[in-house]
């Protein structure tokens, strides 16, 4: 027996005016488990398919390409007889009709130092929204990456920082960070770097983590890059002119709490519509009309997506490939030169 979806926030009313529906579903999501994963990159995609369309299209591969439906997963498709040419064919009719915004989960953690100890946390961080501070926070990726083992140190002590199941804030927790900080800042890291590093307070990161303690949820989860994956998923496809409706494989980060704090700060960073484009969404209204959670196994559009996102994950050039780099959202996650 299959148990009841849970989470999703579905539209109160009808949704008016202009609106796009996607269907999403990930690869490589690990809950909070960021640096110790097999997958060192989550995957985001989303199709405005009809279902039928999507029908159709899986269709296609498994009588053009002989995948039975058994064999319908990323992996299975990547390895099958005939893959690079069922691969070709499969990208090629999603171009202009899907998007995939990739997460480096290692650059995630550091977008969230930034953007959480800081500034004032928000639920628009780690998006195109919030990018005021992405110079520096790239600046300490690379040079973080170029620091040898205090690099991995350092940010081991901020996902035990930030997790929210204690009782009480933990001095010693803020202790180890500051130490792994410090040790962090003795290997030259350069000056851009330093200077992020040397503006965590004691005190800011202090309040932060008595924040998340006593629960405040007006902080978005630490730990949870799902969220800014569909917020810029979002982005994508509303284009600032028109409200997207999404239909997603169901995922406990989305809870409808969540959801709704998510709406709501879109609704107050709108942003300019595209160049070229006519119209803008009006003030005050969300590009998020809402999320409806289904079962992937029941729907034919969330099942292309999911194939996309497996496929965009294991394509270990992903960035570089030229079947996929039109799909891929310029918006993405990763340190751009990597």
């Amino acid at each position: 027996m299959r148990t009841p979806l849970q989470g999703g926030l579905p539209p109160i009313d009808a949704v008016a005016g202009a609106v796009v529906e996607i269907a999403c579903d990930e690869s490589g999501f690990s809950g909070t488990n960021l640096l110790h994963s097999t997958a060192p990159v989550i995957t985001h995609a989303s199709v405005d398919l009809g279902v039928d369309e999507a029908v159709g299209l899986i269709t296609a591969l498994r009588s053009g390409f002989r995948f039975s439906p058994h064999e319908f997963k990323s992996g299975q498709f990547l390895r099958g007889a005939g893959a690079a040419e069922a691969l070709e064919w499969f990208l090629g009719a999603l171009r202009g009709r899907a998007s995939v915004h990739l997460v480096d989960k290692e650059f995630f953690l550091v977008i969230r130092i930034v953007d959480l100890l800081l500034t004032e946390p928000s639920y628009v961080a780690g998006t195109r929204l919030a990018q005021d501070h992405r110079p520096a926070a790239l600046a300490l990726y690379r040079a973080g990456r170029a620091a040898g083992s205090d690099w991995g140190v350092f940010l081991a002590a901020f996902v035990d920082l930030v997790r929210t199941k204690r009782r009480h804030p933990d001095h010693r927790t803020v202790q180890r960070f500051f130490e792994a900080r410090d040790a962090l800042a003795r290997t030259g890291p350069g000056t851009e770097a330093a200077a992020v590093l040397d503006g965590l307070s004691p005190a800011r990161v202090w309040s932060v983590v008595t924040r998340l303690d006593n629960d405040d949820r007006s902080i978005p989860p630490p730990l949870e890059p799902l969220l800014p994956a569909l917020a810029e998923t979002v982005l994508t496809w509303s284009q600032g002119q028109r409200q997207v409706l999404v239909t997603h494989d169901e995922q406990s980060a989305l809870t409808a709490d969540r959801l709704t704090r998510l709406q709501r700060a879109l609704a107050d960073h709108r942003t300019p519509p595209a160049a070229g484009t006519v119209g803008a969404l009006p003030a005050g209204v969300s590009p998020l009309a809402g999320l409806v959670m289904v079962d992937s196994r029941d729907n034919p559009r969330v099942q292309v997506a999911d194939l996309l996102a497996g496929v965009a994950r294991r394509s270990t050039a992903a960035r570089n490939d030229a079947l996929l780099q039109p799909l891929l959202s310029p918006t993405s996650l990763h340190d751009p030169d990597r």
